[in-house]
């Protein structure tokens, strides 16, 4: 077997195998239940609510659990635009960075606020290290957010009948301290004895083989870099983000960070039928969303391992796999699986340029942040997820005659109908952008690199990366304009709460309606048929959505190169 193939099964293998006691470590944590780490958090906990006069014992309705959710992440972008917009002028910038634009800070804020992080501009030119260390900081709570959300459903779902769900400020605060501070720690110290960077120094001069003295960034990076894979953030500390040897300098560090970017999400997975003592349904979901990852990553390892046949049409020895944009340190089979990983699980940190990626793969990395429930990122791959649980049950019970339920709960049209705009919120927003972009010339077709049917995939990726709260982007396009620093921007803020409200909504509604015992005809939602069923409606969904739009694009381009 081909050694870089074993690398993939073995990150793939690893990941599965970590992800499943973490699921039942989350599921107490969660549950309330004592773990090994309480005497380490516990004190650091009440020392956050004690400060901030958070009472931890107070229950929330499903409302309060979203009105503090959207406050808190408000006085976050206010801070932040404070602090990007005056950067220039604050400590702990050596190398004299400049301040942001107000449209810039607009967009890089409101991306990190919303765990998308897509960057408009290059981290060692465009920020100090405060600017870094804020960015950092909002890696962990945005990811506590969506873990947080995640929870107020698990609850609706644990108790039988219930109008309290816990508390979103505890939730939230063990969420950060409990799960990804210890992982993010022990990744930190695996990438910095790898040799990613840890100091506060400014630039270093070196002399090159060549005999050239060039300039060479530095900075806090790994701290920085391990949250952005733990919490399925994505940000890059340097502007090519993991395919800088800083940020990623080995093949150990590849699989580590891999590893690290599919451990929380899987293990959500996990906590979930662990939390409401269902574990079986947690295996049909982990099932219909491996089927479909695998459905992505296996075609794009193998298009990316061929190579391009343009260039071997020139007599050029395409024995490595398509190379352009990619580090020869990872290889083309480790990269075309890290292009899925980091779209399929909202990451968006890239190991290579998806620019550079061959047609049908760069399709295949914009299907997987259109579908965007398989994984998903941290807590709010989850939520994606279950609107298709939702539509998938009503679907199963009208064909069999039956008014559907879902664990217990009559599934009615208040439920239905919120599910069906948050379904239908996605593609809109993907394609509402792009033709707009594609409508409006004068503000986009100067930022392209790239003409025809490349050009419209460009523009494509932005607003799918925007709108699936990814971040990664066909680095053809110039993107820090005010056209597409605003127009994302309003994106990513739609495409972030609005999924977080109805998914939680529905659960909240649902949990207040009384509990049905399991009767001859109830439909299972935890086996192998029904997981059938959810991949069937995902698949037509995606399918009408967005195959006229794909085939204007990437797939005109595969045909043009073929």
């Amino acid at each position: 077997m081909n050694t870089e193939i074993l690398g993939i099964i073995v990150m793939f293998t690893l990941a599965i195998l970590l992800a499943i006691p973490l699921g039942k470590y989350i599921a107490r944590v969660y549950g309330g239940e004592k773990t090994l780490l309480d005497p380490v958090f516990s004190p650091l906990e009440n020392i956050f609510y004690k400060i901030s006069g958070i009472k931890p014992q107070t229950e929330m309705s499903w409302k309060q659990h979203l009105i503090a959710l959207l406050t808190i992440n408000m006085v976050w972008f206010l801070l932040g635009m404070l602090i990007l917009m005056t950067q220039g002028s604050l400590p702990l910038n050596p190398d004299k960075n400049p301040s942001m634009s107000a449209d810039l800070a607009f967009n890089t804020v409101i991306s990190f606020v919303v765990n998308c992080n897509l960057q408009h501009y290059s981290g060692e030119s465009g920020l100090s290290y405060l600017g870094q260390y804020w960015l950092m900081f909002l890696q962990f709570v945005s990811a506590g957010t969506g873990m947080a959300a995640a929870v107020v459903v698990f609850r609706a779902f644990r108790d039988k009948s219930a109008t309290s769900l816990g508390n979103f400020y505890t939730y939230f605060v063990k969420s950060c301290t409990r799960i990804l501070l210890p992982i993010s720690f022990v990744v930190a110290i695996i990438l910095a004895f790898e040799g990613t960077p840890m100091t506060f120094e400014g630039k270093d001069t070196i002399t090159t083989l060549q005999g050239d003295r060039i300039e060479v960034s530095r900075g806090p990076a790994a701290a920085f870099v391990p949250i952005k894979h733990v919490g399925t953030n994505g940000g890059g500390f340097f502007g090519v983000n993991s395919a800088h040897p800083f940020e990623n300098p080995s093949y150990l560090s590849n699989m580590v960070e891999m590893i690290a970017q599919l451990l929380v999400p899987m293990a959500m997975i996990f906590a979930f039928g662990y939390f409401i003592r269902r574990r079986k349904l947690s295996w049909m979901i982990f099932g219909v969303m491996t089927v479909g990852f695998l459905m992505l990553a296996v075609p794009n390892i193998n298009m990316e391992m061929n190579g391009n046949p343009a260039i071997a049409a020139m007599g050029v020895d395409n024995s490595l796999g398509a190379m352009e944009g990619k580090e020869i340190r990872l290889g083309a089979p480790a990269s075309g699986f890290w292009s899925i990983v980091t779209t399929v699980i909202s990451t968006g940190s890239v190991n290579s340029m998806h620019d550079s990626s061959m047609p049908l793969s760069g399709m295949n990395e914009l299907l997987a942040m259109m579908i965007n429930s398989f994984y998903g990122g941290v807590g709010v791959g989850i939520l994606n997820f279950f609107v298709f649980i939702i539509l998938a049950v009503f679907i199963s019970g009208l064909m069999v005659g039956r008014t559907p339920e879902f664990l217990g709960k009559k599934v009615e049209a208040g439920e239905m109908k919120i599910a069906m705009i948050i379904a239908l919120l996605h593609p809109f927003l993907i394609l509402v952008g792009t033709a707009l972009a594609a409508a409006l010339p004068q503000y986009t077709t100067a930022t392209l690199n790239n003409p025809g049917f490349h050009g419209l995939s460009e523009m494509l990726y932005e607003y799918t990366s925007s709108s699936a709260n990814n971040g990664s982007g066909f680095e053809g396009l110039g993107d820090n304009t005010i056209w597409w620093n605003i127009s994302t921007g309003f994106v990513l803020i739609l495409s972030r709460f609005l999924p977080i409200i109805g998914p939680v909504a529905i659960a909240g509604l649902l949990a207040q309606k009384k509990f049905i015992p399991e009767g001859e005809g109830t439909l299972k939602t935890d086996t192998s048929t029904f997981g059938l069923m959810v991949l069937a409606v995902i698949a037509i969904v995606a399918a009408l959505s967005f195959f006229p739009v794909l085939a204007l694009g990437p797939i005109a381009e595969y045909f043009s190169l073929y």
